[in-house]
């Protein structure tokens, strides 16, 4: 289970590392734009976010 979650943290990682290497201009404004947003709305992004991962990492599992 320990190398799962390890996986896990290391392709979070990766993909985290992707906007800021591809497109550091892009990346910046990105951030810039929603460091502006109210907190319910970032909220909202991440509960999002949130359940759109449950549900691929559910998927995932159920697929072993």
């Amino acid at each position: 289970m320990s190398n799962a979650i390890w996986l896990a943290l290391g392709l979070v990682l990766v993909f985290e590392g992707l906007g800021p290497l591809l497109a550091p201009r892009g990346w910046r404004e990105m951030v810039s734009q929603l460091s502006q947003q109210d907190d319910n709305t970032l909220r909202r992004i991440g509960g999002c976010l949130v359940v759109a991962g449950s549900v691929v990492a559910y998927i995932m599992y159920t697929r072993l």
